[in-house]
């Protein structure tokens, strides 16, 4: 397992309160090993016993006659009837049982436990659940691996050179960051259309029980393709229109719902910083990890300025900022990011070497007379700041996290 010290910091905090710790994600983004990391935790700093632990897992064979809250129950004490002391309880991808709010609810109140639950869903805690344990819960959002995750995994066994920290960097780029590809060689690809055939399958068609599989598979086509473009759902639906696809905008919005409720995309609306408010119209859509941008388009519409721009906005996401797509009278900021009093801005750009390019990327950001720092991040090697607007390598942000 790859020890994911970002999350597990974060959570020991809350280890042995009252609260109920939430772990949302995409489903093969690593939630299931973070269970196991905690659990490892457990035994290992706080010296939890075994016969104290309880993990469930409703993909596991063994549980899937568990259907509703009534099963889950009955197994659950029964499985802690004879237990003194206070029980450790995981119970993976929850959402697969009907009614299991009450359940973990009751839980809470009737045994001494300390309780740690996962979802593949963003609706996991919302409806019902926030009305039982409101004030009680607290969410980690889990994100596949980012690449400083990855190359101090990879620096476990030695010290990488500059070459080789290229190369890795190369390779997250073209396959993203799902963890179990670390353990992979050859099949990358097949593995990511498998994952991807996994969510679409359990996590929106069975789910929502989707008839227009065609539409949906277009749609996430397009969703891809215009990553880092703004668009509505009335323009997608006249593009859909042009191709002899009937869509209204009202079916465009219900299926990227369903979409983003299964974490596969992350909305990001605009803001305009002269009338500080949020626009309603034309948002970005970003992939959960950009592995699945060459599974589903290949290198037909190859664009490396778009997974540039996938990779930092989901990298910023992880870290906690609050963002949206900055609007300065005709021009545009890819990211305005806020986290707390601090905000930060952001350009993306495969590169700077022209100099239209230069002036294309730098105006906006020129523009903005705050002294809030100012960052575009490409793969160049030159530095190209100036003004006080910092150009920095994509690998040194991402490995940077103190930005």
């Amino acid at each position: 397992m790859i020890d994911r010290h970002f999350y597990i910091d974060k959570i020991n905090e809350f280890v042995d309160t009252d609260l109920i710790k939430v772990l949302t994600g995409m489903r093969r983004c690593g939630k299931t090993t973070m269970l196991k990391l905690i659990i490892k935790e457990l035994k290992n700093n706080y010296h939890i016993q075994d016969d104290h632990i309880f993990l469930i897992s409703f993909e596991s064979t063994k549980y899937k006659w568990i259907e509703n809250s009534q099963e889950l129950d009955e197994l659950v004490f029964n499985l802690v009837e004879n237990i003194n002391g206070k029980l450790y309880l995981f119970f993976d991808e929850i959402q697969n049982v009907k009614g299991w709010e009450k359940s973990i609810n009751s839980y809470m109140v009737d045994l001494d436990c300390d309780l740690y639950i996962t979802g593949s869903n963003s609706n996991l805690l919302s409806g019902e659940l926030a009305t039982y344990i409101a004030g009680r819960y607290v969410e980690f959002k889990i994100y596949p691996l980012s690449f400083n995750e990855i190359l101090t995994y990879k620096n476990q066994d030695k010290t990488l050179n500059k070459y080789e920290e290229l190369e890795l960097f190369e390779d997250y780029k073209e396959f993203g960051g799902l963890p179990y590809l670390q353990q992979l060689n050859k099949g990358k690809i097949d593995y990511i259309n498998n994952v991807y055939d996994s969510i679409l399958l359990k996590d929106v068609v069975r789910r929502y029980d989707i008839r227009d599989l065609d539409f949906l598979e277009r749609l996430i086509y397009f969703l891809i393709d215009n990553i880092g473009h703004t668009f509505s759902a009335n323009s997608i639906s006249k593009f859909f229109k042009h191709e002899k696809r009937k869509a209204n905008p009202e079916k465009v919005l219900n299926y990227i719902k369903l979409l983003r409720n299964a974490l596969l995309f992350t909305q990001v609306k605009r803001e305009d910083l002269k009338g500080k408010e949020i626009l309603s119209v034309n948002e970005k859509y970003y992939l959960m990890d950009h592995g699945f941008y060459k599974a589903l388009i290949g290198d037909k519409n190859h664009n490396e300025g778009q997974k540039l721009e996938n990779i930092v906005f989901n990298e910023l996401l992880r870290r906690g900022y609050k963002i949206t797509v900055g609007i300065y009278q005709d021009y545009e900021i890819d990211f305005i990011c806020k986290k707390n009093n601090r905000i930060i801005y952001v350009q993306v750009s495969e590169t700077l070497k022209g100099e239209e390019t230069r002036k294309r990327e730098f105006k906006p950001l020129m523009k903005i007379k705050d002294n809030y720092p100012k960052y575009i991040i490409t793969e160049d090697i030159t530095d190209y700041s100036k003004q006080g607007i910092i150009n920095l390598n994509i690998i040194d942000f991402l490995k940077d996290e103190s930005i």
